[in-house]
């Protein structure tokens, strides 16, 4: 039975007045609690404390009922920042558990982060001290992390994010590889099966499918086609110290070490560019581009000189034209 409710400050040391604790949710009897609201003494601080009423009413034959909590985790206060960290972990101890009883797989529970808004398809594997973060949603058969945060994204079936940051507002179609180490920024739209490898920025970008850049690369404020292959060390030189600038880059495009592609700039359908390329202006489509800055060579194999003949080819050659001359005499 009730007899009283003590506020902590209030309690006495040893007298086991903290086996049962007021979780601070009641219900009462309206026409009662406002005849009994002015009976409420001031406190030895001076405050008035409605708690005060559970004694009156014990006073008066009708103390009240109690309801216990089935999950004790559910009453924790939150009046300080330790206690705020502590509802914390109660909450995403309950979303952790929530996915794997859906079939997802995480490796080190209590180092995964998934907020409560997130959504993640089944046999998806996250691993240790990943975050997944607002809205995001996760497909099936993706392998997430480790040290990975995607935040606001979706990342389509079948993708692996490893070691990465996917950021908000950003699209990864089914397929993907990302990483390890690599930063896809936000309003970025990666298309079914690019892969994006070791250091390698997308912001503000859309890559066509089975798009590759596999090593320490920029692609800024670019639209990327099908099947095109970035090599390490690219960049679109997208700012020009006032204003961002677009790259174009149509399907099936090499570009070539350490290329440079200076915005605005256009690059045709199958173009290429050799390592060390600056392209200041538009590439037309299979054409080869070499040089700093870059010349255009429409036709490689009509623009490249004939290999010089050798001197024992050449007497050969006229050996064999002095004989078939004599044999015709």
């Amino acid at each position: 039975m009730v007899r009283a409710i003590l506020e902590e400050a209030d309690t006495l040391a040893g007298t086991g007045a903290d086996d049962e604790i007021n979780v601070g949710v009641y219900c009462f009897d309206a026409a009662w609690l406002w005849s009994h609201a002015g009976e409420i003494a001031p406190s030895a601080l001076g405050e008035r404390y409605i708690t005060s009423l559970a004694a009156t009413a014990a006073g008066e034959g009708s103390p009240p009922a109690t309801v216990e909590s089935a999950d004790p985790s559910e009453t924790i206060g939150v009046d300080t920042r330790s206690r705020l960290a502590e509802a914390e972990a109660a909450l995403r101890d309950r979303i952790r558990e929530h996915w794997m009883a859906e079939g997802v797989t995480l490796a080190d529970p209590a180092t995964i982060h998934i907020d409560a808004d997130a959504a993640i398809g089944r046999d998806t594997v996250i691993h240790a001290n990943t975050h997944v973060l607002g809205k995001s949603e996760i497909g099936e058969d993706c392998e997430i992390g480790p040290g990975t945060i995607v935040s606001g994204s979706h990342i389509g079936d079948g993708c692996a994010v490893i070691t990465s940051v996917i950021e908000q507002g950003s699209r990864l179609e089914a397929g993907v590889r990302v990483g390890p180490y690599s930063h896809v920024r936000g309003g970025s739209e990666i298309g079914r099966g690019v892969h994006l490898g070791n250091f390698v920025e997308v912001n503000r970008s859309v890559l066509g499918p089975g798009t590759r850049s596999h090593h320490f690369s920029y692609i800024g404020d670019g639209h990327f086609g099908a099947d095109v292959n970035v090599g390490a060390g690219t960049i679109t030189c997208n700012f020009d110290g006032v204003d961002k600038h677009p790259t174009v880059v149509e399907d099936g495009v090499l570009l070539g070490s350490d290329s440079m592609l200076v915005a605005p700039v256009h690059v045709g359908a199958r173009a290429k560019t050799g390592a060390g390329t600056v392209v200041t202006t538009d590439l037309p489509s299979d054409s080869l581009t070499v040089g700093v800055p870059g010349r255009v060579l429409r036709n490689r194999a009509a623009s490249a000189p004939k290999p010089k003949e050798s001197k024992a080819t050449e007497i050969t050659r006229r050996r064999k034209t002095r004989r078939g001359g004599a044999e015709k005499g």
